[in-house]
């Protein structure tokens, strides 16, 4: 699937940190400390964010299995991780649902994930959750939802742009983009799982590396889903000057879902 550099991964983590849905993150770790020992598999697991949010709430010893098909992000992640945690890491493909290490986890962990999948991969995923009977702890699913306090008025044009490029395949199928979020909340219901949801948008009020280059990326994925470059370049050049006295934000949902029983 597509794959993300270290250094956009490290530029978004305080951002996706200060989004995460708080209660949601109690709860999951409420849910591991009543066991001595929790197993977590870890998704796309990039530089391990996931392990720096959960970990250091967790009473209980740790073992992590960190799932990417990147392996120098795979060894970046390792070596960020505390001494005293138990890790294995695994460079597999997401579409080989079946080589994933599930058996005998306590819960699934993932971030910015399930936006790039397809509804056949997402449901083939939630079929083997379901067979293993994991729980699920997903973080900052994009929601399709982009404003500014202070309005352009090409910001319209740019979402929808935007949007459409996150329905383009990422290796994972044609991606559901803004609505995975609510597809994912879906299948895993039906499969009987108990499941809770967290609204987790990022909120930015600091200008900086990040927010460029997300504007950058945002004009990037537009200008490739069909926008004219030179309507996507005036409105990046308006965005950037702008940033000083806006507040921008950006949608994204949490879900923490565990099986019947």
């Amino acid at each position: 699937m597509s794959g993300f550099s270290e250094q956009w991964l490290d530029l978004r983590e305080p951002a996706d940190h200060a989004a995460r849905d708080q209660t949601l993150l109690g709860l999951a770790a409420a849910r591991l400390d009543a066991r001595p020992h929790a197993t977590l598999v870890d998704l796309g697991c990039g530089t391990g964010a996931s392990y720096r949010a959960l970990g250091p709430q967790l009473q209980a010893r740790q073992t992590w299995h960190l799932v990417d098909h990147d392996p120098g992000l795979l060894r970046a992640a390792q070596a960020r991780l505390a001494p005293h945690v138990a890790v294995e890491t695994h460079a597999l493909d997401l579409r080989a649902l079946d080589t994933l290490p599930l058996e005998g986890a306590d819960l699934v962990t993932a971030s910015a994930l399930f936006d790039l999948a397809g509804d056949a991969w997402l449901s083939a995923f939630a079929d083997r959750l379901a067979q293993t009977g994991v729980g699920l702890y997903a973080v900052l699913t994009y929601d399709g939802r982009m404003d500014w306090s202070t309005p352009l008025p090409a910001d319209v044009a740019v979402v929808e742009a935007f949007n459409r490029h996150q329905r383009g395949d990422k290796g994972l199928g044609p991606a559901l983009g803004p609505a995975a979020g609510g597809r994912l909340v879906e299948l895993l219901q039906t499969r009987g799982y108990r499941v809770q949801t967290a609204a987790s948008p990022w909120v930015l009020t600091q200008p900086g590396p990040f927010q460029q280059a997300l504007l950058e990326g945002i004009v990037q994925a537009a200008t490739e889903a069909g926008m004219a470059s030179e309507q996507a370049q005036d409105w990046l050049a308006e965005r950037l000057g702008a940033m000083r006295s806006c507040t921008a934000r950006v949608g994204h949902s949490d879900v923490l879902a565990f099986p019947p029983g």
